[in-house]
């Protein structure tokens, strides 16, 4: 994971064509605001590139990254994150805040239960989703909006919450569902370690 230092702008999602130019997921307001920071780097800041944007396409930015100039180098990149340094972006006003300040906080209910933490916010195009992670796995996707997550402060570090009963019902379930496989597993480990026990007198059977 990045350090607190680093924003995460977008990813390369494919390839154009057969001259280098990659589709970019831009996770800025205006997507070809992606170029509008400056150069970008991988997650270890070993690898630079300035991003030129050529235009957009079925709500992906086209576009070139300095020094990949072909099709098989363009691949090379599909999946990779482009990065910023945190500095490099507009400070925000009192109310507003970049993902990368949500990643990691806290999230609980009005009434002070601890939901987990913020693993990552998505869009899939109906607008942000909170994943929050539980300490024991367990994962909850929560709409971002005002009344499902009416209270985000930074400064004290905390999301509260107040997701509807249902979520917290499927989870429930999903999470008795997942308990019940691991428990078949472990029995089912457990069974065949048994019969290896016995191998003398399985083996005699087969013979």
């Amino acid at each position: 994971m990045p350090g607190s230092g680093q924003v995460c702008l977008g990813i390369v999602v494919g390839i154009h064509g057969v001259k280098g130019v990659v589709r970019l997921k831009s996770f800025t307001a205006a997507p070809a605001d992606i170029a509008a920071y400056g150069s970008v780097s991988d997650e270890s800041g070993a690898r630079r590139f300035k991003i030129q944007v050529l235009g957009l396409a079925r709500g992906a930015v086209l576009a070139r990254l300095s020094g990949i100039a072909d099709r098989p180098a363009a691949e090379a990149l599909r999946g990779l994150r482009l990065y910023v340094p945190r500095k490099a972006l507009p400070k925000t006003n009192e109310d507003e805040f970049y993902h990368a300040d949500l990643v990691g906080l806290p999230v609980e209910t009005k009434e002070g239960a601890r939901l987990g933490t913020v693993g990552a916010v998505h869009n899939f195009g109906a607008g942000d989703i909170l994943e929050v992670r539980a300490a024991d796995g367990g994962e909850l996707l929560l709409p971002f909006s005002d009344a499902v997550v009416p209270v985000v402060d930074i400064a004290a570090g905390r999301i509260v919450a107040d997701p509807p009963a249902s979520l917290l019902e499927d989870r429930a379930k999903a999470e008795i569902k997942n308990a019940a496989r691991a428990d078949r597993r472990r029995r089912l480990a457990e069974r065949r370690s048994g019969d290896g026990g016995s191998g003398e007198g399985g083996g005699g059977a087969g013979l």
